[in-house]
């Protein structure tokens, strides 16, 4: 049986690292926008804060590495999954509704394409520190 901390031994701190800063980069990005040009585009900056809103989820929860946070965390990466890959497909299809890049955005290409890879890392992570 494996202990539920070990999602934040190893190769897990780093994915801790890249949620946090993806927290700090899609919250801090999200606030400006809505801030500053929300009426421009008030669906994309308001995806913009629910993905700040998950990523900070994820980063705690894999953080924490309890039993229960475990569950939040697996829970938050598949929101986040779904997310970037519905929102990504939305916005090729609906191009007008998200004239600035944002976290999900074409499937994150603002970013590296980064958040399209980075739920699957959780996941995987999640799966190989199973208890």
């Amino acid at each position: 049986m494996t202990d539920a901390s070990e999602t934040r031994h190893g190769p897990g701190r780093i994915l801790i690292a890249v949620y946090a800063i993806f927290a700090l980069a899609a919250t801090a990005r999200a606030g400006v926008q809505i801030a500053t040009q929300y009426s421009e585009a008030p669906l994309a900056y308001t995806l913009s804060a629910v993905a700040a809103v998950i990523y900070c989820a994820a980063t705690f929860a894999l953080a924490k590495a309890t039993v229960v946070s475990r569950k939040v965390a697996t829970v938050a990466i598949i929101v986040e999954l779904v997310g970037v890959v519905g929102i990504g497909a939305f916005s090729y299809a609906a191009p007008e509704d998200f004239p600035d890049q944002t976290v999900w955005s074409h499937f994150g290409q603002g970013y590296g394409f980064v958040p399209l890879v980075l739920p699957v890392l959780g996941l995987l992570w999640l799966r190989r520190t199973k208890s």
